[in-house]
């Protein structure tokens, strides 16, 4: 087994994890160390836990309880590959889970919860402008939903609610070329980053680092189009810490790469005329 930390923050940790046990491999016995939730993005295993034992499959969810102690095996298929979110005490209290919950072992594929860990895997390879961070917060949530039997609810924003989250839009903004994670944003609106993701989410309609993305997005472009620098320190000058990174996402707005966005904005329409004819 081989684990990958993608992202480590004070209330969510991300691994990625490969197995490459075969059939007969001698089984043995694990403790789970917090709550967690793993997509299995390939492969299958089974496992052993509070007396239940679960096949699992790509799309599976295996559910992680402090304290408790489980076995995997690898009678079938080969190799598995997962996507595991451990989560912080603070933000499980804050997705408001009564702790049965997460003592259920595993869950089926569920098209709620494999929408979500595509789009996590998205996020992972670098594919998506919602943030691993906050994609593992909302898949923890979608799940004790799920088990609960609770459909979602959009937060109800009062007035200073509003307020909030328009004023740390505007502080992302403003700051946008340097690194907000969201802790960072939750602290300077005062509240706590699960909480400050579904408000602002719910008020402005886009998670806090599809907003940041966003933001640098944009003073990209006005910079491309008025200045002479080159792409390259445009992209790092916004708060892009890598230029492919930069090329492919403004491409992805855009609908061409940022050497060509520069030419039109000099004159050059009909780079703008071709793509949407070929759209």
């Amino acid at each position: 087994m081989t684990e990958t930390i993608l992202l480590d923050r004070p209330s969510v940790t991300v691994s990625d994890f490969r197995c490459t046990a075969v059939p007969g491999d001698p089984p043995f016995a694990e403790r789970y160390h917090c709550h967690s939730v793993s997509y299995v993005r390939k492969g299958s295993f089974g496992c052993h836990s509070r007396g239940r034992f679960f096949e699992l499959v790509a799309g599976s969810v295996l559910v992680g309880h402090p304290g408790d102690e489980y076995v995997c095996t690898h009678d079938h298929v080969c190799g598995d590959e997962c996507l595991s979110f451990f989560l912080d005490p603070e933000l499980v209290e804050a997705i408001g889970a009564r702790p049965e919950i997460w003592q259920v072992g595993a869950m089926p594929p569920l098209p709620e919860l494999m929408v979500l860990g595509e789009l996590a895997q998205a996020a992972a390879d670098g594919k998506s402008d919602v943030s691993l961070e906050e994609v593992g917060q909302i898949f923890a949530s979608r799940f004790v939903d799920l088990v609960a039997g609770r459909s979602p609810k959009a937060a109800q924003a009062t007035s200073r609610d509003r307020r909030r989250a328009v004023e740390t839009a505007l502080w992302i903004d403003a700051h946008s070329e340097r690194e907000i994670d969201l802790e960072g944003a939750a602290g300077q609106a005062g509240i706590s980053p699960f909480h400050f993701l579904r408000l602002f989410s719910g008020v402005l309609g886009v998670t806090p680092h599809q907003y940041l993305v966003r933001s640098r997005l944009r003073h990209a472009a006005r910079l491309l189009a008025d200045e002479e620098r080159s792409i390259t320190d445009i992209a790092y000058d916004v708060g892009f810490g890598d230029l492919s990174n930069f090329v492919r996402t403004f491409h992805r707005a855009a609908g061409v790469p940022p050497l060509k966005f520069r030419q039109a904005s000099r004159g050059k329409r009909k780079i703008f005329q071709e793509r949407l004819t070929l759209n």
